[in-house]
């Protein structure tokens, strides 16, 4: 059996970010929109006694092993070792959750394979595995509160062009969130409770990234790729600016090196295929 799935990147739309909590993790409140530049999973039976995970030129841990590994502890399911293999094109550490999206991915992937799983079940293992991780189950357009653990589908937008600029650099996501610390002033709990409420009634918070600050100061290269309209996505260091139409961005991007044109992931996107 070999069963594939696309895990979508994503930008935040708005970004909103409150004091930390007594467990220490930053209360959100995001639109989160899922994008078509994604990586490509594949899982079948692995050759050798264990699970793994295959991610040409990325080192390190990956959340999708981790992913895996709850799922059978949750689970309980026995099948044969199993192999994921990632084709990443997604910049990593970069602001678009490009291993949240390969973590939710493989539990979609293993879901199905198992022939299913309990209502709630990957929703309950995707916030163990991260904030990121619960909105990008179900590629789309959503709002993100908590710490990232409550996840609303907000309806799918009109067409829209991205212009995505990857840049040459890494950021550690807690190392942001200990630069925002630092640096700025936090939304209040009523700010939150506020800007929750409107969004979910139909008037998304203002396009502001309350992180933006924190990445630029730990990488100084984000002002160079800053320009008029855009704004920097998640913890960074990826720099993004909405178009009305891909045209539009298509034309913009032959003004920036290395830019790259996306849409909006359409509805299905990130579905398991495969028998």
């Amino acid at each position: 059996m070999k069963l594939t799935a696309l895990a979508p990147g994503k930008v935040n739309l708005s970004l909103l970010v409150g004091a930390p909590r007594a467990d220490g993790l930053h209360p959100l409140v995001s639109v989160v929109q899922a994008v078509s530049l994604a990586d490509e999973l594949t899982l079948e039976p692995a050759t050798g006694d264990a699970d793994e995970v295959d991610c040409p030129g990325v080192e390190g841990q990956n959340l999708a092993a981790r992913a895996l590994e709850l799922f059978r502890e949750a689970t309980g399911w026995d099948a044969p070792p199993q192999r994921i293999h990632i084709d990443k094109r997604v910049p990593v550490a970069a602001g678009m959750g490009g291993g949240s999206a390969d973590a939710a991915a493989a539990l979609r992937l293993a879901a199905h394979a198992a022939g299913g799983a309990p209502a709630g079940l990957l929703h309950e293992l995707a916030v163990q595995l991260g904030a990121d991780v619960p909105s990008q189950l179900e590629p789309g357009r959503v709002l993100m509160t908590g710490a990232g653990e409550r996840v609303d589908r907000l309806p799918d937008p009109e067409p829209f062009g991205l212009l995505i600029v990857p840049l040459p650099h890494a950021l550690s996501t807690p190392d942001v969130y200990a630069a925002f610390d630092r640096l700025s002033t936090p939304r209040t709990a009523g700010e939150l409770d506020r800007a929750r409420v409107a969004a979910l009634a139909g008037e998304p918070p203002p396009p502001v990234n309350d992180l933006q600050a924190a990445a630029r100061e730990l990488c100084p290269a984000i002002d160079d790729a800053l320009f008029g309209g855009a704004m920097v996505s998640g913890s960074g260091p990826t720099v993004f600016a909405t178009y009305s139409t891909t045209e539009a961005a298509h034309a913009a991007a032959q003004k920036i090196p290395g830019a790259i044109v996306a849409r909006p992931a359409p509805p299905g996107y990130g579905e398991v295929a495969g028998a």
